[in-house]
């Protein structure tokens, strides 16, 4: 393109794409032309632009092609009917109006398809039309077929002929599929203070002697991100077999600084502020150890004895006794004042957690629980809470702090005994959230939210006031006080029941590149039985404000609540960190 003359003067111009009455192809045309990726960011005079438009046919044409249009051709007008050079461009109405017309002709078909090699035919129905995105992924399909049967080294090259007098298209695959072959023992690159035989015996627990399948690799690669000391892992894998007919497989990792601090702030209508920070190291002893500490601190602004602290220590061991996963052992010390109980305890947990998908992950281990507790404002009582957790979560979503698309789920069955009330009691919990890209472009999300809650074998009073269910607040249901949905003691106080019921929709839109709004209901209720207290429900809505960071977005919330609940306030306001859920 030449280079505009320094005095000559910007040409502004605006292009539109005329219907072909194929929007596909219509959006191929638009995303490949020059012409409109350029009219906004890279300002030309008359004779840039009409360098830009003599170039518009020949950049446009392979979309015409992969439509199999392979006869057609593009041209560019002006609306004014203006000629196509630079005087009476510069001569017509600014902005001058350009139109991006395709001229079809007839659409090719597929004619012979053929599949050398001895692999899987690759599906092309002759006499459909001949669109290169249909036979490349019918190419990749039979590819992928033969790497699932274990055929690490699969080739498919392909030879197209276009016959134009027969507007037909002919295409021959050349399959080589390979042997089978397990995988050998992985290499490791690019470790400097981590252990790379942690990093080798952790692949190796997916691939060493197992078969070839590109699902084991996915897997081996998720669970070496999984470590927490690196900021990328790629798995390679060779070329070709080795001596004893296995395929060698290289793991490249980078790694990250191993300390890091993090401080979140977030304020709650009733429950006031809250100020969280940690600090963590990702590499203790040189074997991927991850030991990470946690200070928090809420209902800031209350009284001095009514606010909340909380203090807590988790390390995280990989490959536990030789075996895959991970042992996560985590002590905390919590003092509670709420409305609802007050409590001072420590809690254990030691979970062995496993991956068992780059989507599925189990949990399973001991909890206890011991110290004082009592409903808000009486005398703290000895407690002691003994238990086995076992635990799953799932998540497909495309974004872990702003999710558009994609299903997250969790749930736990936690059998306990506890001793100062002498019951046996399960509590057992279920939650997910799904998200829907409505517009397809992430800036319109539809969030649907949902959790159920049961307290088997057991009524509330027969359990410490911690292990019951509440509801209410900016987690929960917006709109009503932290705690505040549920039955009531003889004092009008939260007294926590024995099942939950909670649902949430959320609209999302985005505004500009770091603005957004949001529009929610939500509802939920405590019920005194094991079961669901569907006549219970509570219902809050309201609207809120976001600002996208990198860290994720910045969300202020204003709910109101639709059914009035004894104990709560007429409105509730909510700042923090991240999307309600």
């Amino acid at each position: 393109m030449p280079a505009a003359s320094p005095d000559a003067p910007d040409l502004p111009y605006r292009t539109t794409v005329q219907p072909t009455g194929n929007d596909v192809l219509d959006g191929l045309l638009r995303g490949a032309s020059g012409l409109i990726s350029l009219q906004e960011r890279a300002p030309t005079d008359a004779e840039g632009l009409v360098s830009r438009i003599s170039a518009e046919p020949a950049r446009l044409r392979p979309a015409l092609e992969s439509e199999g249009y392979w006869a057609g051709r593009v041209e560019v007008v002006a609306k004014s009917g203006a000629a196509i050079d630079a005087a009476a461009l510069a001569a017509a109405p600014h902005p001058v109006e350009l139109e991006i017309r395709a001229v079809l002709g007839p659409r090719y078909t597929y004619r012979h398809i053929q599949t050398l090699g001895g692999g899987p035919p690759v599906a092309i129905t002759p006499g459909a039309p001949a669109r290169a995105v249909e036979v490349i992924a019918a190419q990749e399909a039979a590819w992928t077929a033969m790497r699932e049967d274990g055929r690490p080294l699969a080739r498919i090259e392909r030879a197209v002929t276009v016959d134009h007098g027969a507007q037909a298209m002919d295409i021959t695959f050349t399959e080589t599929p390979g042997p089978r072959a397990d995988f050998a023992m992985p290499a490791v690159e690019g470790t400097e203070r981590v252990n790379p035989e942690v990093v080798r015996r952790v692949a190796a627990l997916r691939l060493a002697e197992r078969s070839f399948t590109p699902g084991r690799l996915a897997a081996a690669r998720g669970d070496v991100s999984a470590l927490g000391p690196f900021s990328s892992v790629r798995i390679d894998q060779g070329t070709e077999l080795d001596a004893d007919g296995r395929l060698p497989v290289m793991i490249r990792v980078r790694e990250r600084p191993f300390r890091a601090f993090s401080i979140s702030a977030a304020y709650e209508t009733n429950y006031g502020l809250a100020l969280r920070g940690s600090w963590e190291h990702r590499n203790l002893f040189g074997g991927a150890e991850n030991l990470r500490l946690e200070l928090e601190a809420s209902r800031l602004g209350n009284e001095l004895d009514r606010m909340n602290a909380r203090a807590g220590v988790t390390y995280r061991q990989p490959l536990p006794f030789g075996f895959n996963g991970s042992l996560v052992t985590s002590l905390a010390f919590v003092r509670e004042r709420l409305d609802s109980y007050d409590r001072d305890a420590g809690i254990f947990s030691m979970l062995y957690e496993r991956r068992l998908t780059d989507r599925w992950t189990v949990s399973a281990g001991p909890v206890g629980e011991a110290g004082q507790a009592a409903p808000s404002g009486e005398p703290l009582k000895p407690y002691q809470i003994a238990g086995v957790t076992g635990r799953f979560t799932y998540d497909s979503t495309d974004s872990r702090l702003d999710p558009r698309r994609g299903i997250r789920a969790q749930g736990s069955v936690t059998p306990s005994y506890a001793f100062s009330e002498s019951s046996f009691y399960v509590p057992v919990k279920l939650g997910a959230s799904t998200y829907f890209d409505l517009s397809g472009n992430g800036r319109s999300i539809l969030a649907l939210r949902g959790a159920l809650g049961s307290l088997l074998n057991a009524t509330a009073p027969d359990v410490p006031p911690s292990q019951r269910f509440y509801a209410g607040g900016g987690g929960s249901i917006r709109g009503y006080d932290y705690q505040s949905v549920g039955p009531r003691d003889a004092r009008g106080r939260p007294a926590g029941g024995a099942s939950l019921i909670e649902t949430s929709v959320e609209f999302r839109q985005r505004f500009g590149s770091s603005y957004g709004a949001v529009a929610f209901v939500d509802a939920g209720g405590v019920g005194t039985s094991a079961s669901a207290p569907t006549d219970e429900l509570r219902v809050g809505a309201g609207v809120g404000a976001r600002y996208y960071t990198a860290i994720g977005p910045i969300r202020a919330d204003v709910a109101i609540p639709l059914v009035r609940q004894q104990g709560s306030g007429s409105f509730g306001f909510y700042i923090g960190i991240g999307h309600a859920f």
